[in-house]
């Protein structure tokens, strides 16, 4: 993850070691040569995905205009914050290491679970999760396109929920291949603990204006970010109707950076009309800046 890029660029390589001596640890060879079940690891995850994120961003900053908004899709806006300069990197990644921990420590193996609900309107999912809870936790988690929305909550109401979702029309519902159920008021007790480092760190008002995944709206100032990033744990991460809110802006491009794709598909569900462009590798990123001096952003 992300090695060329840090073998070719010296921006991608020293924050591959600012990583290292912020968390006390080698997380370059493990993000460079595995092995793979420690990286999937929640803990280790979220730091990988965000240092190889900044990475790439460094890379590709000098090399194209300023953008006008950031976001991020869940752990995603941690990286979002750190290119706003809302805090520093290091923070950052030794914050999401332990909202990684938290998190997996929050609900016990087995007892939770998450699904996607593909081809079903946001509305219905609500209501089908409502109907399967019978007292359990049954929550949207992650409303990412008009095609898909992402449950999550105890594991026995998420099944009901996926089978219920069927039955009343949804195109498929799959169960995940998680290791906890994020983003539902299950993960209470993680949120209580990163609150705490949180109010610890150094924050600025963002230079840029960070669209927050739990109220799909523009974060401008520290203590709003300080909130939003609180709440997220277990609030829905509204990335449709974040999406919807930049289009609003005048947004016509929009440049993915970090390992993956997937927010790219997102946004060709959400409106196929918008530019989308991405950066995880040496190619992309030619490609990305080639295509950006051609575009209007």
């Amino acid at each position: 993850m992300a090695k060329e890029l840090a073998d070719k660029y010296p921006a991608a390589r020293r924050t591959f070691d600012e990583a290292d001596e912020a968390l006390g640890y080698k997380l370059s060879t493990l993000c460079f040569e595995g092995p793979e079940d420690q990286l999937r690891l929640t803990e280790i995850t979220q730091p990988a995905i965000l240092t190889a994120s900044i990475a790439a961003l460094r890379v590709l900053e000098t090399r194209m205009p300023k953008p006008s908004y950031v976001a991020g899709h869940s752990l995603g806006e941690y990286s979002a914050h750190v290119a706003a300069g809302t805090f520093s990197f290091a923070d950052a990644v030794r914050t999401v290491r332990n909202r990684g921990k938290y998190m997996q420590e929050a609900v016990p193996a087995g007892v939770g679970a998450m699904a996607a609900i593909l081809g079903m309107e946001s509305e219905k999912v609500a209501a089908v999760c409502q109907d399967a809870a019978q007292g359990e936790v049954c929550e949207p988690a992650n409303i990412n396109s008009p095609e898909q929305i992402v449950i999550s909550g105890n594991t026995a109401a998420v099944e009901r929920a996926a089978k219920l979702a069927d039955e009343r029309g949804a195109k498929r519902a799959k169960l995940l291949p998680v290791s906890a159920p994020f983003h539902c008021s299950l993960m209470k007790p993680a949120q209580v603990r990163l609150e705490v480092d949180l109010d610890k760190l150094t924050m600025h008002k963002p230079v840029y204006p960070v669209v927050c995944n739990v109220e799909a709206e523009l974060v401008m100032d520290d203590l709003g970010a300080r909130d939003t990033l609180v709440r997220q744990v277990t609030g829905s991460v509204k990335w449709d109707p974040c999406m919807r809110l930049l289009i609003a802006q005048g947004v016509q491009t929009f440049v993915e950076v970090g390992p993956g794709k997937v927010l790219c598909g997102l946004m060709r569900q959400i409106d196929r009309s918008k530019t989308c462009l991405n950066v995880s590798d040496g190619p992309s990123l030619t490609k990305t800046v080639e295509l950006l001096s051609q575009t209007r952003v």
